[in-house]
C-alpha cells in the first residue's frame, strides 16, 4: 500500500474504534495528538524502509533511515510483525509515560490510537502481494486472499480506483451510522 492509503486506513480504523466504544471527553490538546499519534502508526512499520512516507516526511529521514532500515532486517520483517506490534507498543509505552508529566494530554489515549494506526498498517498490507510475516521469525508471509496472484499490487489500479475510494466511502458511511455519537463528541470536545 501506498503511504496515503496506510493513513486513509489508520483515520478509518480509528473512526470505526470511536464508532463501537463509548467515546471518552478528552481535550483538544489530546485530540490533537492521538490524531497524530494515529497517523504517525499507521506508517511506522515501514521504519525499516528508507523510502517510507514517514522517512519522507522527516527532516534527515533519508540519513537516518539508512541506518535504522538495516537493524531492523529490512522491509517487512520484525515491524510487519506481532513481535514487531508488541515491541513498538512496549517501546511507545515506555517513552509516552516519560512524558506523560510533561503533557497535559491522555498518553493512554495517545497510545491507543497509535496502536490503532499500527495494527491497520499491517492489516492493509496483507491485501498486497508481498503479504506480512506476522509469525517473524517463522518465514512465512500472510495475505487475503491466501494465493499471491489475486492480492493487489502496491500503488496498483485497483488500489487507487477501489481500495482509496472505498475507504473514503467506508469513513463517511460510519460516520453518517453514528451521527449522533459524533455530533456529542465533537460538541463535548468543543465545549470543553
Amino acid at each position: 500500500m501506498t503511504g496515503r492509503t496506510h493513513d486513509l486506513a489508520a483515520f478509518t480504523a480509528l473512526t470505526l474504534t470511536m464508532s463501537i466504544i463509548p467515546l471518552e471527553k478528552m481535550t483538544l490538546a489530546t485530540g490533537l495528538v492521538a490524531f497524530s499519534a494515529n497517523m504517525i502508526g499507521g506508517l511506522a512499520p515501514d521504519i525499516d524502509q528508507p523510502t517510507g512516507t514517514l522517512w519522507n516526511r522527516t527532516r534527515g529521514g533519508s540519513v537516518i533511515s539508512r541506518m535504522i532500515s538495516p537493524m531492523l532486517g529490512g522491509h517487512r520483517f520484525i515491524s510487519h510483525s506481532i513481535i514487531g506490534v508488541v515491541l513498538f507498543g512496549w517501546v511507545l509505552k515506555l517513552a509516552l509515560g516519560l512524558m506523560s508529566s510533561v503533557l497535559l494530554v491522555d498518553m493512554n489515549i495517545v497510545w491507543w490510537a497509535f496502536m490503532i494506526g499500527f495494527v491497520s498498517h499491517l492489516v492493509m498490507d496483507m491485501f498486497s502481494r508481498d503479504g506480512v510475516p506476522l509469525l517473524f521469525p517463522i518465514p512465512i508471509k500472510f495475505g487475503i486472499p491466501p494465493f499471491r496472484k489475486l492480492r493487489m499490487k502496491t500503488g496498483g489500479l485497483f488500489e487507487k480506483s477501489v481500495v482509496f475510494p472505498g475507504l473514503i466511502f467506508l469513513n463517511v458511511y460510519i460516520i453518517y451510522t453514528n451521527y449522533d455519537k459524533f455530533v456529542k463528541f465533537i460538541t463535548d470536545f468543543i465545549v470543553k
